[in-house]
């Protein structure tokens, strides 16, 4: 059975450093998710806060991926290249992910934001939001990824939405994906899953859609969309396990 890696004082010190910047990046671009705004301005953006941190764009180190940010609109599910002529209007559901390689280490994370939608998909991407918080609680000593599978699953049944099965969570840290995978359904027994030791960094990811959850690529090579045409969303942080329970780094804290 695979271990998770364990991350050293001086190494966590560095992770909570860069969540905290990749955090205020990503609620600058929340508030400038509006109708009528380009994803490439997003881009833009996101290049700009994170030349400020003196970090780099953690996606844009990925080979062949040229850009700070995926972002995806709608049917899109993760890796949406930000283009110019893709222009936000109301009723889009817009997801962004976004990653920063900051003092060694990288941290990532995404959010999902409904441009005047109606209803149901409020609710959708609220189920999405409590689902994260579901999880996170599970990130604790002792635990294993089980529990975190099995939460999200169980999570998004309860408000009848299905998980991209395909896509996971993941560790992070020197590298931008690490063990282990965090899968988003019960996916063997528990006790053949990784237990949670103190000192994990885990990237907790929830990947999901209105519909069967199934998935297709596109022809540029990195976007994939819901194979049958539905609503996806995701919601994305990562989280340091210590002692007294889950750290989120990459949450916003005005204070």
């Amino acid at each position: 059975m695979q271990k998770i890696p364990v991350k050293t004082k001086e190494e966590i010190k560095k992770i909570i450093d860069g969540g905290k910047r990749l955090s205020e990046i990503k609620h600058f671009l929340e508030e400038d998710v509006k109708i009528g705004v380009s994803a490439w301005e997003i881009e833009e953006l996101a290049i700009s806060l994170i030349k400020k941190t003196g970090g780099e764009a953690a996606f844009a180190r990925v080979p062949k991926y040229n850009w700070a940010t995926c972002i995806n609109v709608n049917e899109g599910v993760v890796h949406g290249i930000p283009k110019k002529d893709l222009i936000f209007k109301k009723g889009d559901v817009v997801s962004v992910d976004i990653g920063l390689f900051f003092a060694g280490f990288n941290t990532d994370t995404s959010f999902s934001k409904g441009l005047d939608v109606d209803e149901p998909t409020k609710s959708f991407l609220n189920a999405g939001r409590n689902t994260l918080e579901n999880a996170i609680a599970c990130a604790v000593v002792g635990a294993r990824i089980y529990d975190i599978s099995q939460t999200i699953e169980k999570s998004l049944a309860r408000s009848g939405f299905n998980p991209v099965k395909t896509l996971v969570g993941h560790g992070v840290g020197r590298n931008l994906h690490e063990e282990p995978q965090i899968p988003q359904f019960i996916y063997q027994d528990r006790l053949k899953t990784p237990e949670i030791p103190e000192g994990a960094v885990l990237a907790i990811e929830i990947i999901y859609s209105m519909g069967d959850g199934s998935i297709k690529h596109e022809k540029d090579g990195w976007t994939i969309v819901t194979g049958d045409g539905k609503i996806s969303a995701l919601n994305e942080d990562t989280v340091i396990v210590t002692k007294s329970g889950p750290l989120v780094v990459t949450r916003y804290n005005q204070a």
